[in-house]
């Protein structure tokens, strides 16, 4: 990873980088594409509260450019804010009723990241968007999840609060801003897994017989059989086990007492059971492949409008993803860009397309996944940290399916055994059925000559 005291007060191509509490101001003429973040640890008293900023902040100062530079467009894909368990475990001593909300809801710490994640980018676009809403420079696109869609509400909170005539009560600095989502059958974008795919359940089955896997396993057997005890969770394995550290990780973040057996030291190695699945899901065995099916798919996305953007005269200014670690970590495992945690809550992956003086573009990508820091800048694997628009297609092409639903069809020699497979019994089955008929002839013709079948009642006629 770069050093970040290399990268800050960059000064290319007309823009200054926000340190905490500092604004990132632009010139005009570039794209900037985007992903969210916050310390997944943080509460709400780390966090920002000043009051709503409607004006440039005292330091927002650019320094004079000839260059082009500055955003025209920018897309965020950010995972939900602070929530509550997705599920308990059998012997949780925490059941759905301690949550005000229930199970898998976003809880008013995560109401906070998100709208302190929304005053960050609002001081970040300060001069690029304006500084109230405007329905044809935004879009929003939720998964159909009550979590991520009130933290794109409260993200948009903090982006833009009311003000001037947009102000529809002098009480309330709040405004409704459309956020799209579509059912959760239906997305074929942001959710995990995308599906159904069954190459994709098949490349998992193949994961599983990796030697990588496979001593994971062995090695973790007596410490997943010891938390399968504890929590009466049968059957627990490295998939499975992440789910074990978030219920345990979502009750400590909000003060209630573990059980004994929820150590220090067990809570660290479920964390790193927890990172491992991740790899398990998007890495360790045929990563391009799996890319291509999961991650691949909004990247192609990304993809369009980049190239979308660089040569389209008029556009949205702000096109918003509000989805879950998995669609991150998915999406960054696909650029071999991943860090190899966890995403944490209200965390942002930007990807930034800049004019340069020459009149070329290029990409950036940065990730914001600590509200006390800058983004970190990242650097797709073959190219520059700010890589050519051309370069960027192609060195990302390869991720990207061509046909997603032809390439989800099983293939190779697990399909040429099904079939063979089917073939053996369907030729079986006809066997059994000639023998059969065959047996059936020879019975009949083995009767003696002259015999016949006397009915019930015919000698009484």
């Amino acid at each position: 990873m770069p050093d970040r005291d290399l990268f800050e007060g960059i000064r290319r191509e007309g823009r200054c980088w926000e340190r905490e509490r500092e604004a990132c101001c632009h010139g005009g003429g570039a794209v900037r594409e985007e992903v969210g973040g916050i310390s997944a640890a943080e509460s709400a008293h780390h966090l920002d509260l000043s009051p709503f900023r409607t004006s440039p902040p005292p330091d927002a100062q650019c320094p004079p450019t000839d260059a082009v530079g500055g955003p025209e467009v920018s897309k965020e894909l950010y995972r939900h804010g602070d929530r509550s368990p997705v599920k308990a475990y059998p012997k949780d001593p925490y059941q759905e009723s301690q949550w005000p909300q229930g199970f898998g809801q976003l809880t008013k710490e995560g109401m906070l990241q998100q709208w302190e994640l929304g005053q960050a980018l609002r001081e970040r676009y300060w001069g690029f968007l304006n500084a109230s809403y405007h329905r044809e420079e935004v879009y929003i696109r939720s998964t159909d999840c009550d979590r991520t869609l009130m933290s794109a509400e409260a993200n948009l909170a903090g982006l833009f609060p009311v003000e001037g005539a947009q102000a529809f009560h002098p009480n309330i600095t709040w405004q409704p801003i459309p956020v799209h989502t579509v059912p959760e059958a239906q997305d074929k974008l942001l959710k995990f897994p995308l599906g159904p795919c069954p190459r994709f359940e098949q490349l998992q089955n193949e994961t599983r017989q990796t030697p990588e896997y496979q001593n994971e396993t062995a090695r973790n057997a007596l410490f997943l059989e010891m938390v399968a005890n504890e929590t009466g969770v049968p059957d627990l394995t490295l998939e499975t086990a992440w789910n074990i550290y978030d219920t345990l990780f979502c009750e400590q973040t909000h003060k209630l007492r573990l059980p004994p057996w929820a150590s220090p030291q067990t809570m660290q190695r479920l964390r790193q059971l927890k990172d491992l699945s991740f790899r398990f899901l998007f890495g360790m065995y045929r990563p391009t492949e799996k890319a291509r099916l999961q991650g691949g798919v909004l990247l192609a996305e990304i993809r369009k409008n980049l190239t979308w953007a660089a040569s389209a005269a008029q556009h949205p200014k702000l096109l918003v993803y509000s989805a879950h670690d998995t669609t991150l970590v998915a999406l960054q495992m696909a650029l071999d860009v991943y860090n190899g945690e966890q995403a944490p809550y209200a965390s942002c992956h930007m990807f930034e397309l800049y004019q340069e003086d020459n009149g070329n573009f290029s990409v950036e990508m940065y990730f914001r996944n600590d509200s006390t820091e800058a983004p970190w800048p990242l650097a797709l694997p073959g190219c520059s940290q700010s890589c050519p628009l051309p370069d960027f297609l192609r060195l990302t092409l390869p991720l990207v399916p061509e046909d997603w639903d032809r390439e989800c069809q099983v293939t190779g020699s697990l399909a040429d055994t099904e079939v063979i497979v089917a073939l053996a019994v369907c030729g079986s089955i006809l066997f059994l059925l000639i023998l059969l008929l065959l047996t059936v002839l020879f019975r009949m013709q083995a009767q003696p000559p002259g015999y016949r079948h006397v009915a019930d009642g015919e000698d009484h006629a």
